[in-house]
């Protein structure tokens, strides 16, 4: 079922700097309760006081505490759009449209074991998918990599809702080398995973879940603009034929698509 999309003047409550290249932006609606949102799903953002910035960023949505009346956003600051949402101070309004897309499909049943894994600032949606599943009754499995261990990124969150393992590339935390090279995937059985991070990681768990018959679902990060359809600048080649990931994903089954 389609939530209904809302565009909201989000008060920020906290810039959390997280590394050299990302912030956790942590805001609230001071006016009514936020509306129902599904791990996976994304936000546009207006990016005010940028000069070189004019369309909003989609960012995931990172984590929705509903007692508090927060939403996280994890943002790496890569480019002007970014860097001008990093400059946000507590007080500020941030404009937001949401929420976008369709997110991941929940478990039915908590006794199976769920597999989340994650690259870079791809681990963002995994956060707030891991805490709910913890709401059903069941602790995930998460599956964490990145270049070196400065940027592994709330680690503690993730401690929180379920049990965490971690590749590095330099081997400074964790087992070194690729997600899809980690033992927990040989020791463990897994009945479904959910992948989200660079395309060449998504790849190549989707290579593995296919070969040892796990549903798998993964969150594209094509480029967006309008992040609604309209612009057709995110469009990803299915079995169906050409979608825009921002409406009809950004989570696709990985048998919906053309991955060989």
């Amino acid at each position: 079922m389609a939530l209904k999309k809302h565009i909201i003047d989000l008060q920020v409550v906290s810039v959390e700097t997280l590394g050299e290249r990302f912030v956790l932006l942590k805001c609230t609606d001071p006016n009514a309760p936020l509306p129902p949102m599904m791990p996976g799903q994304f936000a546009q953002l207006r990016v005010d006081g940028s000069k070189e910035t004019f369309l909003r960023r989609p960012i995931s949505i990172n984590f929705v505490d509903t007692k508090l009346n927060q939403i996280w956003f994890l943002v790496q600051l890569v480019g002007a759009g970014s860097r001008a949402l990093g400059r946000l101070k507590e007080g500020d309004t941030l404009n937001a449209l949401l929420p976008l897309g369709n997110g991941f499909s929940m478990p039915v049943s908590a006794e199976k074991k769920h597999l989340l894994v994650g690259g870079g600032v791809g681990t963002a949606p995994l956060l707030y998918l891991g805490a709910q599943m913890n709401l059903m009754g069941m602790r995930p499995t998460f599956l964490l990599g990145a270049r070196t261990k400065d940027m592994l990124l709330q680690m503690e969150d993730f401690q929180r809702v379920g049990d965490v393992y971690v590749t590095t590339e330099d081997g400074s935390a964790g087992e070194k080398g690729f997600v899809t090279q980690h033992s927990i995937l040989f020791k463990q059985h897994f009945d479904r995973i959910s992948v989200c991070g660079p395309s060449p990681m998504m790849k190549a768990v989707a290579k593995f879940a296919r070969a040892n018959s796990v549903p798998c679902e993964v969150s594209l990060e094509n480029m967006m603009a309008c992040g609604l359809g309209a612009c057709l600048c995110c469009v990803e080649k299915t079995v169906k034929g050409n979608v825009c990931v921002c409406t009809e994903g950004p989570v696709f089954d990985i048998n919906e698509l053309t991955w060989e």
